[in-house]
């Protein structure tokens, strides 16, 4: 494999880091990030501002607010794709249909699914600090994920240990490309 997750015939590797608010995404994508040296886009600095106001506020996104947050997850993975880089991005992407239109039928393009049981995932809400999704919509995310299928050939790791076994367990689930 090559620094940038390619080989000489083979497209780089995008990976969509998707999971329910508290399973960690942005702190593995940027502890991958520091193994890989890929370029990393958080994803919730992507949401407009009136999508971060109703979740500051308790109020459950719908699929008309996550649109353009989703477009401009998409535009990323596209600039990534374009230049042949490899890449993360943090995206809930909870919906089939969101990673759908994140994906496109490209193959380069991979999601690495955050798993935990909601109540690991409520207790790490409750102790963050500083983010503006709060623990009380973690149960809306939980009712409006539809988890990948196997057709999507997710990448699954359990988020309940330690972050170094969790970032070990990610990366040697890497593709080798």
């Amino acid at each position: 494999m090559t620094p940038d997750g390619g080989t000489d015939d083979v497209l780089p590797l995008v990976l969509i880091v998707m999971g329910v608010s508290g399973s960690g995404k942005s702190t593995i994508a940027e502890a991958m990030n520091r193994h890989l040296g890929w370029p990393f886009q958080e994803g919730d600095a992507l949401h407009p501002p009136s999508n971060v106001q109703k979740m500051h506020a308790s109020i459950p996104l719908t699929d008309e607010d996550r649109a353009p947050w989703l477009l401009a997850v998409k535009r990323w993975i596209d600039t990534r794709c374009e230049a042949g880089e490899p890449g993360l991005v943090t995206c809930s992407a909870l919906k089939r249909s969101y990673r759908d239109g994140l994906i496109a039928h490209r193959p380069q393009v991979r999601l690495l699914y955050l798993q935990a049981n909601p109540e690991v995932l409520e207790e790490r809400l409750n102790k963050r600090t500083g983010h503006f999704m709060p623990a009380s919509l973690l149960e809306s995310q939980l009712s409006t994920l539809e988890e990948p299928s196997a057709d999507e050939q997710p990448i699954r790791v359990c988020v309940e240990s330690s972050l170094d076994q969790t970032v070990a367990e990610a990366l040697a689930a890497l593709p080798r490309r």
